[in-house]
């Protein structure tokens, strides 16, 4: 059963194939800034990715390499920097750590590579050193380099940006040193004031200083996957002009095509409308765990919608999610564990297989549920969860003994000790203690005991 996704440079669905004569299909998707902690849109974004790399290891077992990059340098964590007054490795680390613990905690399947740019300064450089030899860039008065717009015939095809699209969105940003105020920064030339002492050795001719946020993409994609990908996604905010600027200084430099395929979530809302913190909709996955929601029952409200529309999220949604997933928890308990005489869920796979359709996926799964156990088995039941990435482990709010403010405070605590912030972990295991709580840590959780009376 072919995979067959919406290209959003062709503008047509196409089937997600390798392309080399190894078989080996290459994905990448962009992954998070490290300068804060990443909120339930980012998140969607990254679960859709998930179905679709587990749906390729279904379908070229053992011949899938996924990378997913992490930004450590760019001017929000610069700003960091500069806010906090401690060293950029230092606070790009602690926002990882909590970014792979949320990760662990939805079940996400970790990438087979995960580069950092600042890992790979020098392949960024030595992509730049080529774009200035060929003409697509240039060095500016201040020692920044810019890419050339102009050099590139096809900048805009995968956006469908018009010119004068281009010189608005453009036009505020370092207009003093550009040839035209299309183009944009490959290299920018260290300025103390909004740099800090965060800068390395540029490009030929060029000042000291750091890489621009679209050359860091396509210099990991080039090191770790080749100059030709077979899927490149992210969140419909990166389509202009990340990922654009992406094709532009990949082909120019490489020669080739960039990405084969592109595929693109819609935004997230909550409430109806975009996510702010002065409207108080902001939320993170250790938010909605302190309110007292599993990370499963947001996995499971984040991925309910099709991820090429809108989804509204709501509080209430995680109370659907919850009950759907008791639902699934039951049903599964009713299973024998092999032998079934049917295989009912080719519907299910069927509509994960077109376009990642998940609320028609699970429209089959639940008529299926509906219908009852006789001839089903468990096994072929936790290839459809495999495939969503839904671990029906009870809740441990579902303890009758354990107050769920309780086992919020302590998922809280289990985030912030992933994070390496022991700091507040020691806090929130003394709140856990005057509550009269113990929590013990294991390996790959935690239990909660109440404490014994003197």
């Amino acid at each position: 059963m072919p995979i067959r996704l919406f290209d959003s440079l062709s503008r047509e669905l196409r089937e997600l194939k390798p392309a080399q004569p190894d078989g080996v299909f290459r994905f990448y998707n962009c992954g998070p800034t490290v300068y804060g902690p990443a909120h339930i849109g980012n998140f969607r974004t990254f679960l859709v990715n998930d179905v679709i790399r587990r749906l390729l290891e279904l379908e070229f077992p053992g011949k899938v390499k996924h990378v997913r990059n992490l930004t450590d340098v760019d001017d929000r964590t610069i700003g960091q920097v500069l806010k906090e007054k401690r060293p950029l490795a230092e606070i790009t680390r602690k926002w990882t750590d909590l970014f792979h613990a949320d990760c662990i905690a939805l079940n996400c399947l970790a990438p087979h590579v995960e580069p950092t740019a600042t890992g790979h300064i020098r392949e960024q450089v030595d992509m730049i050193d080529v774009l200035l030899s060929k003409g697509n860039a240039y060095r500016s008065a201040d020692g920044s380099v810019y890419f050339k717009v102009s050099s590139f015939s096809d900048y805009g095809a995968l956006s469908r940006v018009k010119e004068r699209e281009l010189k608005v969105t453009n036009s505020v940003f370092d207009a003093d040193h550009k040839d035209d105020v299309g183009d944009f920064a490959l290299w920018k030339a260290y300025k103390p004031a909004e740099d800090g002492d965060v800068k390395w050795t540029g490009p030929n001719g060029a000042a000291e200083g750091r890489p621009g946020w679209h050359i860091e993409c396509s210099a990991m994609i080039k090191k770790h996957l080749g100059d030709t990908i077979d899927l490149h996604t992210g969140g419909v905010d990166l389509l202009f002009p990340h990922h654009e600027n992406e094709i532009a200084q990949s082909q120019c430099c490489n020669g080739t095509t960039f990405a084969r395929h592109w595929y693109h979530t819609e935004h997230l809302l909550v409430d109806g409308t975009t996510m702010s913190r002065s409207r108080g909709n902001y939320y993170t996955l250790g938010d909605l765990v302190a309110k007292g929601s599993s990370p499963m029952t947001v996995r499971y409200a984040l991925l309910a919608g099709h991820p090429r529309k809108q989804l509204n999220f709501t509080l209430d949604s995680l109370h659907a999610a919850e009950s759907a997933l008791a639902t699934l928890r039951a049903y599964r308990s009713s299973l024998p564990p092999s032998g079934g005489s049917a295989n009912p869920f080719g519907a299910v796979f069927a509509a994960l297989h077109e376009e990642i359709n998940v609320p028609a996926a699970l429209g089959a799964l639940f008529l299926i549920v509906n219908r009852g156990s006789r001839g089903v088995d468990a096994a072929e039941f936790d290839k459809v969860l495999w495939v969503l990435g839904l671990k029906l482990d009870a809740p441990a709010a579902a303890r009758r003994d354990i107050p769920a403010a309780i086992t919020a405070l302590a998922q809280k605590r289990w985030t912030a000790k992933q994070a390496r912030d022991f700091k507040a972990a020691d806090a929130l295991r003394a709140e856990l203690t005057d509550a009269g709580w113990s929590m013990l840590d294991g390996k790959d959780g935690y239990k909660l005991e109440p404490l014994k009376k003197a």
